[in-house]
């Protein structure tokens, strides 16, 4: 028996973060006990008892793996045996370049393969402290209760930003005469729905997205917005155009007269019958009302059927660099890995990668072989590098270029010089890779 094999990990939190934590676990032969208080209870943002729920968009964003830095993020975890990529990718909806999905049939598949596995025992439990031995706290930025003061007691306190959603529409309520269908420079098959607005619309749309009464966020400090979910309404405010050179852009798309509008919202499919539509990079937190009486001067939206409003909710971050190591574990108990978006990743993607980071320096450890090194050629490792990393003003991070090693050989081209990160990046998981199934093999379970 392999050494470790008789041990059993503890899962806290059943999200993208947890679940890919437990399935890599599980599938190199170590028992795990995932908990998570759904169904019995739910935290504000999430509505559904199924796993790995997707509360904001259904898009995980690029897929382009040789342009895209989360793109290529994906293509590393897809190297390394990544259930949610693998789930994304079985469920995967049109959206051009980007890799959205189903997110009912995401999750379903997700919580399928963890319910089937037999090295994987799941208890519906409320976690009340940071547990003992071999663990992983993958509860998610909406962590509360007696978990969360248990946290913020031995680490020192929490850090926190807001992160909001996009509204749903009904796909039969969008006047389809006021659309055109198109891609951004032709990248994918026509999947995204483009609603046009002249100068006189936009403006007044803006006008009024500017005056439009937000929902109130009570004692919640009003500033904390992160970048990467900034409230359309925020957006709006820095200036007339702002949005014009933001998600409503019309760069890159033409209607069927050839001709480029002065703005376009975009609009994508939310499921794969294509019966819901979201409005692409509106997050807001404007009052309901508001949100129908706004988003409605949208022409193409004039008798829109609101499906979901958009929401905002706060996210809590751990001040990680004073507490993780770059595997994600404790600098106080390195049994204990933090994973997800608490740790201070941005993004569904970003946050299924640091469990599948945690997983595997919990099971190296475990098994008593060496650590990763993951170096900062790799987008994962450049993740680890960050949340690790002395920060007096740490922020949550998404995956990006700006985070990676620099080229030994500096390349002009934007292009060639992402497909070079590309390619060195591979070449190194490949052989964390092929290490990783010389070291765990014993009892693996794919």
């Amino acid at each position: 028996m392999a050494k470790g094999a008789g041990q059993t990990v503890t899962v806290i939190g059943a999200g993208l973060a947890g679940c890919e934590a437990a399935h890599f676990l599980a599938a190199h032969g170590i028992r795990v006990r995932l908990t998570d208080i759904k169904p019995k209870k739910f935290t504000p943002a999430h509505a559904d008892a199924k796993f790995a729920e997707l509360v904001c968009s259904n898009s995980l964003k690029s897929n382009d793996i040789y342009g895209n830095a989360c793109g290529l993020l994906k293509e590393e975890m897809r190297r390394l045996g990544s259930l949610i990529i693998e789930a994304a990718d079985a469920t995967r909806v049109p959206a051009g370049g980007a890799l959205a999905v189903d997110r009912d049939a995401f999750s379903a598949y997700i919580t399928d393969r963890i319910k089937g596995n037999k090295n994987i025992e799941f208890v519906c439990e409320e976690a009340e402290k940071i547990p003992e031995g071999y663990a992983i706290v993958a509860t998610g930025p909406l962590t509360q209760g007696a978990l969360a003061e248990d946290i913020a007691r031995r680490l020192g306190g929490n850090l926190f930003f807001y992160d909001a959603a996009a509204p749903i529409v009904s796909a039969q309520s969008i006047d389809k005469s006021r659309t055109f269908i198109a891609d951004r420079y032709g990248k994918g098959e026509g999947d995204y729905v483009n609603c046009p607005l002249n100068k006189e619309e936009y403006e007044a749309f803006v006008e009024a997205l500017t005056g439009a009464e937000k929902a109130e966020l009570h004692s919640f400090d009003k500033r904390a917005f992160f970048e990467g979910c900034m409230p359309v309404e925020v957006m709006a405010s820095r200036g007339k155009d702002t949005l014009r050179f933001g998600m409503l852009k019309p760069v890159g798309l033409y209607d069927e007269n050839g001709k480029r509008p002065y703005a376009v919202v975009q609009l994508r499919k939310e499921n794969v019958a294509g019966t819901a539509y979201n409005l692409v990079g509106f997050q807001t937190n404007l009052k309901f009302s508001e949100q129908k009486r706004v988003f409605s001067m949208i022409p193409a939206l004039r008798n829109a059927e609101f499906l979901r409003y958009g929401v905002m909710h706060r996210n809590t971050y751990l001040n990680s660099p004073e507490v993780l190591r770059s595997d994600y574990s404790l600098k106080e108990d390195g049994k204990v890995f933090f994973a997800g978006q608490i740790t201070g990743v941005e993004g569904y993607v970003e946050s299924a990668d640091s469990g599948l980071a945690a997983a595997i320096a919990c099971a190296l450890k475990m098994r008593g072989e060496a650590p990763i090194e993951w170096g900062t050629d790799t987008v994962t490792g450049a993740l680890c590098r960050h949340i690790s990393t002395e920060n007096v003003a740490f922020q949550p991070m998404n995956a990006n270029y700006g985070v990676l090693e620099p080229l030994s050989e500096p390349i002009r081209d934007k292009a060639e010089r992402k497909k070079a990160y590309a390619m060195r990046s591979l070449a190194r998981i490949e052989e964390i890779a092929s290490r990783l199934e010389s070291q765990l093999s014993d009892g693996n379970e794919r």
